[in-house]
């Protein structure tokens, strides 16, 4: 797997966490991988052969570009032989304001899309082997002039002290944080995400808990747990479970297992 990352440019920040590529070479057989939850909402283009994702009636055709909006568990995607990405990895209070698009809980499928003009230039740079180029283009189209609405300074402060605490500000906090009432956070940030505050605070910590168990698999998870807020080592470990399906000890075992194959940088599509 080859990864790389930009930052967006300052005037992106509060919208965007950052563009990302990356490249598998999976094989002639079809090949069945994650996508673990985390914080974010990605925009996902990818070039090369047909991607497929798991649902109860069946395996869905994804276009490109795809939403890829909070997952409550682990997404299984299939697909085969050279596999490459460019994704924009956005704040979930921001990504449907960026699109233009009603918020919304779940997956949200792009390919009718005005952002699928993308496409195109996308693909031709990375035929050519210029990722620099991909992401820079990705950059331009959201740096198109836009007109920003009143609850982006609300949001704005609420996301960076929800993001600064990891996850950890009980709602009343992220409310002071952004001079509103915990009523007027609820109902602008529902509006703005498709998701409550708490919603986005508890993935924000899982995703805490998930990276220092892949950086350092020996951590003693009720230290852990003490450290990022959760009343003891079983509230961690419900929570774990719920958005990995298992549990920490088991996943840290895993990333044991793994060595140092993969970073939290570039995890957001993990490999079998």
């Amino acid at each position: 797997m080859h990864h790389q990352e930009v930052a967006p440019p300052p005037a992106l920040q509060d919208l965007i966490h950052c563009f990302w590529y990356d490249r598998f070479d999976f094989g002639p057989q079809p090949v069945q991988f994650d996508v673990p939850p985390d914080g974010y909402a990605e925009i996902i283009f990818y070039v090369g052969s047909p991607c497929r994702l798991a649902t109860p009636t069946g395996w869905q055709p994804l276009p490109s570009p795809f939403l890829l909006g909070l997952l409550p568990h682990p997404a299984q995607l299939t697909t085969k032989d050279q596999f490459e990405i460019i994704g924009i990895r956005c704040f979930p209070w921001t990504v449907f304001d960026l699109l233009g698009l009603p918020s919304a809980p779940g997956n949200v499928l792009l390919g009718e899309h005005p952002i699928a003009q993308l496409q195109v230039p996308l693909t031709q740079y990375l035929q050519a082997g210029n990722v620099a180029a991909a992401l820079a283009e990705a950059a331009r189209y959201f740096g198109q002039p836009r007109s920003p609405l009143e609850d982006e300074c609300l949001l704005g402060k609420a996301g960076r002290a929800m993001r600064d605490a990891t996850g950890t500000l009980p709602v009343h906090q992220v409310a002071a944080a952004a001079h509103a009432t915990v009523r007027t956070l609820e109902r602008t940030f529902k509006q703005a995400a498709g998701h409550t505050v708490k919603d986005v605070s508890s993935l924000l910590r899982f995703e805490q808990v998930r990276n220092c168990l892949l950086l350092y698999p020996a951590t003693n998870i009720a230290r852990l747990a003490y450290a990022l807020g959760y009343t003891d080592q079983s509230h961690l470990s419900r929570e774990f479970k719920r958005y990995s399906g298992t549990t920490p000890a088991a996943f840290a075992r895993k990333a044991l297992n793994r060595g140092a194959t993969i970073r939290p940088d570039c995890s957001t599509f993990i490999e079998p």
